[in-house]
């Protein structure tokens, strides 16, 4: 009976969570609401204050579950059980979250641990399991508002933690227990950020040197799952797009690029083997006479081993640098235990040969110009973003396959993720999709062009070449650690304080016995 109790005390809070994370999820693109996120955070914490630790896991299972399931519905396309699997598995990360949280809010310093604890959990997100899934980080959110050029000098971590911060900002201004101080200290600092973003400036200037680039989105022929297994086509859509744009140059129409790029699974048949894919590449370059970015799925190292890999194919010299993309996806690249699992779920042969990551950044010199390959959901990495960076990559490249994903809103969050990678990096970033969206986005975020998706769109840029540092990536990884490494203390100083409350106190210390001596006479 007292369980029963005690859960029906919990699930209206529970019932709460769940519409914090719904409201959450609708933050993000393709809805695009982003300050609900400090209408959600504020709500969740008020779902865990004063509850019990058990009862903080359940109330985080619900807002994360709900969360995820509004924020990655696109799984769906694969599977139904695969979005619900996703979901259930990042919400087991808020859970936690929840649990400590309860102890937390406990502290004199919760509004300093609790967005630090938020950052913390993202952090684990992104790592685990089968290298993290970062695709629901706060700062996401944010692409489009003034508030998300704080990126260029935080990082994506920091201004994951500013935005947490807000929300626990917002919370401690209704909070019953916050006092007149609390209460004023929060709605000034909260006032503070909010219009102090609004006064950062962005530069699009770069150091005097301009490269052109052309961007060639073929189409594929289908959407969902269809466009599997006519590679050759999606090749020769891309070829004649390619073909296309040199007539458009010849007929003064369209500028000469220095580089054309071709996206991720431009060809899904091997160049280096197949002789007709390889001829198809070699026409479309001695058309424009300038190195393409090939994007190809390449055989090997080993048997029934491939490569998701970006080739550039100069007119001269054939094919030269590559880069085997190094986050490929679980479940949609390769399979983590496969022999355990294929002879049960016989829908996962469709992936085919297992995808090997790569080793190395994609930094790629070319013609004078250095540039950084990222291929497709790997751009949510920070470890790669910063590494291209850090090996001197003065234009980014995006090459993507969405096709899978058309029409669910991935690919309007992925292009949003990309427009806060531009404001972290001060980087132009070029964007080739197979069919959408493909695009231009400036150094400050803001978008240049951005295409159609199931259109072919061939588009030409003439972009700045950035060889400066901002903030955000002089300093690294170093605001992810730092952040983490606090919400990991306010964890311990919570469970310490919850040990204290909770210990018996000691029994009172009996005192010596007192004896009267004698004074001799």
């Amino acid at each position: 009976m007292d369980r029963l109790k005690a859960l029906g005390r919990v699930l209206p809070r529970v019932a709460v969570a769940v519409g914090a994370g719904v409201l959450l999820g609708l933050a993000f693109e393709p809805h695009d609401h982003p300050w609900l996120t400090i209408v959600a955070v504020p709500l969740f914490l008020g779902a865990l204050s004063g509850v019990s630790k058990k009862a903080g896991f359940l109330i985080g299972a619900g807002f994360g579950i709900a969360y995820y399931a509004v924020l990655v519905p696109w799984l769906s396309v694969i599977g139904g059980d695969a979005a619900i699997g996703l979901a259930v598995l990042e919400g087991l990360f808020y859970a936690v979250f929840g649990l400590f949280a309860t102890q937390v809010l406990k502290l004199r310093l919760w509004m300093l641990w609790i967005p630090a604890l938020w950052v913390a959990t993202e952090f684990a997100t992104a790592s685990v399991p089968f290298g993290g899934f970062p695709w629901g980080r706060l700062a996401w959110a944010f692409s489009d508002v003034p508030l998300g050029r704080l990126a260029s000098y935080v990082g994506i971590p920091g201004l994951s933690f500013v935005v947490a911060f807000l929300g626990v900002l917002v919370f401690a201004l209704l909070r019953r227990a916050s006092g007149l101080r609390v209460r004023a200290v929060a709605l000034v600092a909260g006032l503070a950020i909010v219009f102090g973003s609004s006064l950062i400036h962005l530069s699009l200037e770069g150091d005097g040197k301009t490269v052109t680039a052309a961007m060639i989105q073929g189409n594929v022929p289908g959407k969902g799952l269809e466009f599997l297994g006519r590679a050759r086509t999606v090749t020769r859509n891309h070829l004649q797009a390619t073909l296309d744009l040199e007539k458009a140059v010849q007929d003064g129409t369209a500028q000469k690029p220095d580089l054309v790029i071709w996206p991720e699974n431009s060809t899904d048949i091997d160049p280096y083997k197949d002789p007709e894919t390889r001829a198809d590449i070699e026409q479309a370059v001695r058309a424009v006479d300038v190195p393409i970015l090939v994007g190809a799925v390449t055989e090997g190292p080993g048997e029934n081993e491939r490569q998701t890999t970006g080739i550039v194919w100069d007119p001269a010299s054939g094919p030269g640098q590559r880069y085997a993309k190094r986050h490929p996806v679980p479940f949609g690249e390769y399979i983590p235990f496969r022999n355990q699992l294929l002879p049960y779920i016989k829908r996962l042969e469709m992936i085919g040969a297992q995808t090997v990551p790569g080793v190395g950044p994609g930094v790629m010199p070319i013609r004078g110009v250095t540039y950084g390959d990222v291929i497709c959901f790997e751009l949510a990495y920070d470890n790669v973003i910063s590494d291209v960076v850090k090996g001197g990559a003065q234009v980014l490249i995006v090459q993507t396959n969405n096709a899978t994903y058309g029409g669910t809103g991935q690919p309007e969050q992925q292009f949003a993720i990309t427009r806060m990678r531009a404001i972290e990096t001060g980087r132009t970033i070029l964007i080739a999709s197979t069919s959408g969206i493909s695009g231009v986005i400036r150094p400050n975020g803001t978008v240049e062009h951005k295409s159609g998706q199931f259109v072919r769109d061939v588009y030409v840029a003439n972009v700045p070449v950035r060889d400066g540092q901002t903030l955000a990536t002089t300093l690294g990884s170093w605001p992810q650690w730092i952040l983490t490494g606090l919400g990991l203390l306010g964890i311990v100083l919570a469970l310490a304080g919850a040990r204290r409350r909770t210990s018996p106190p000691p029994p009172p210390a009996a005192g010596p016995a007192r004896t009267r001596e004698k004074v001799p006479a």
